[in-house]
């Protein structure tokens, strides 16, 4: 499963009691502008983080789908890199300009353009476009403890994927992620091995295609893509 990553809204009758309706429309506002802000500020100062991760992706009776480890690194504005190790090799990684998707078992490289408005939800999150998500999801902080801090994402959009997205952070940092699909299947990210603002060279988010006559290459890359540096 890629981790570019991707929730019901409850309409009121503006017809009925439209004097009681206006002031509960404008806290719950300031009450998302208040989660939006505090999420914005835990990652405010994400500039690279590099982690391991297990993922655990769960069918809605409970049973395991699937187990991953996974190595993780961001550089900000725009390199991404996820590298499954196990069980099946697989590597997603950008630069902000190209996206290369490789995959050894299967002798196969994807290469697309990269466009992060598009991005799936995990890449914005920690790409820190919490503004953009605002646009897409209402969102919820609920304090857990003095530091620690849990947001519930919905999605506005009734044809979401996604039920809930919930994010974890403990002492400023984050935890986990927690995607919840309309269909019930659960898929987990816990982040370990935490390093954060420390030095990653860009050339970690480029890929360089090994040499082997059998690797089916396909390139979907617009003929003007710019291969400007976009790091």
């Amino acid at each position: 499963m890629k981790p570019y990553l991707l929730f019901c809204v409850l309409s009121l009758s503006l017809a009925a009691t439209p004097t009681l309706l206006a002031p509960r429309a404008s806290a719950a506002a300031q009450e998302t502008v208040t989660a939006v802000e505090r999420l914005s500020g835990l990652l405010a100062d994400l500039n690279t983080l590099r982690a391991d991760v297990r993922q655990l992706i769960t069918e809605s009776s409970g049973g395991v789908l699937e187990e991953s480890d996974i190595l993780f690194m961001l550089k900000r504005p725009h390199g991404f890199y996820w590298e499954t190790q196990a069980p099946f090799p697989e590597l997603i990684v950008t630069d902000g300009a190209t996206l290369w998707n490789y995959q050894p078992d299967l002798l196969q490289l994807t290469i697309e353009d990269w466009n992060p408005d598009e991005s799936e939800l995990a890449a914005q999150l920690l790409g820190g476009e919490t503004d953009a998500i605002a646009d897409q999801y209402s969102i919820d902080a609920v304090p857990v403890s003095d530091n620690d801090w849990e947001f519930v994402l919905r999605p506005l959009d009734p044809g979401s994927l996604y039920e809930r997205v919930m994010l974890y952070f403990v002492d400023g940092l984050l935890e986990s992620i927690l995607l919840i699909n309309t269909n019930g299947q659960r898929t987990l990210w816990e982040f370990y091995n935490r390093q954060v603002n420390e030095p990653i060279e860009d050339t970690v988010f480029t890929f360089e295609a090994p040499e082997d006559d059998f690797l089916d290459v396909i390139d979907n890359r617009s003929p003007d893509t710019d291969e400007t540096d976009q790091l």
